[in-house]
């Protein structure tokens, strides 16, 4: 059966269907890749390996986590664009699959007519941490501090353009004030130099994070989504100090190419969805400060083209270019 509606329409169409109609296409047939453009270790990598080992259980067949880091996600992402359409290769896509349509002149792919969405997995704020010997306990406290000394205070990032370096950017237009970006090849340096005192803060899911703050090695004090995690619900939010309009999370979908058969989606969208309804994985997601979203593939791509603007307006105020 072929459809001649626009992708969206034929999501709808084809998941209005019974249960029984998705649940009968022949897949998988043998082993799924599974493509993250991270290297292993992280959030990233956690949401994959956990969606991977569950569809493994369901499917009967393999599904191999493939890290496949570099260019910013670009090789990774790329390679899923060009790869056979038979629903055999995923990608993990992040906040930066939205963020990179803006940063980037040019991409080796289209970010929205090459692939079609599956289902959003869920969303995550991030913790502003401090080093516990700056003298600041709030975004309040952060603010006058840099207000009084301007220029003097630091964020951490993982790079240009990175998740990390545009929410400073945006708390710096949305405060006013003005602190250094100081770029790493990763976090973990960066959080190191957090730690000693050597850069005053950094942006990072409680996955990268979470651990330090407990250890008193780290001071979490603001989370950069608009509503508290149920995880940390003592971290007021950036919005809560007045800033009502910063608002910026992670986030973390599914994606395959975009010739994939619609049938192939749907049974996709529909195991993904069963899988994060388990009552172990929403523990574990929820753990490490992930509220799941499983939405539709159509509600996805709204989501996907929605963040593409957004995330441009922040592109644009930060002035990030490409490393």
């Amino acid at each position: 059966m072929k459809c001649f509606l626009p992708y969206m329409s034929c999501a709808g169409v084809l998941l209005s269907m019974p249960a029984s109609a998705a649940t009968t296409v022949d897949f998988p047939t043998r082993s799924v890749r599974f493509i993250v453009p991270y290297t292993p270790g992280a959030i990233n990598d956690f949401v994959a390996r956990l969606t991977a080992q569950k569809l493994t259980d369901a499917w009967g067949k393999q599904v191999v986590v493939d890290n496949r880091p570099g260019g910013g996600t670009l090789i990774g992402s790329e390679l899923v664009a060009k790869s056979n359409p038979d629903g055999h290769t995923l990608l993990l896509v992040p906040t930066a699959f939205a963020i990179n349509v803006s940063l980037y002149p040019k991409l080796p792919y289209d970010t929205v007519r090459d692939f079609a969405p599956v289902t959003q997995i869920g969303s995550g704020p991030y913790l502003m941490v401090c080093a516990p010997q700056l003298p600041v306990k709030n975004i309040k406290e952060l603010v006058a501090l840099a207000k009084a000394k301007p220029g003097t205070l630091s964020y951490a990032s993982t790079g240009s353009g990175g998740s990390a370096h545009l929410m400073g950017e945006l708390l710096k237009a949305s405060a006013g004030i003005d602190m250094q970006h100081i770029p790493y090849k990763g976090l973990a340096p960066g959080i190191t130099d957090v730690m000693s005192g050597q850069v005053s803060c950094t942006f990072g899911t409680q996955v990268a994070v979470g651990g330090q703050v407990k250890a008193g090695r780290l001071r979490a004090i603001a989370l950069t989504g608009n509503v508290r995690s149920k995880t940390a619900p003592d971290v007021p939010t950036i919005a809560e100090a007045g800033y009502a309009d910063y608002h910026a999370t992670g986030w973390w979908g599914v994606v395959v190419p975009a010739a994939t058969s619609k049938f192939i989606v749907a049974k996709l969208h529909a195991d993904i969805v069963r899988l994060l309804g388990l009552p172990d994985v929403r523990e574990r997601l929820e753990g490490q400060g992930v509220e799941i979203a499983a939405t539709s593939p159509a509600q996805f791509e709204k989501f996907i083209r929605e963040e593409i603007v957004r995330w441009g307006k922040a592109v644009k105020v930060s002035g990030a270019k490409p490393e």
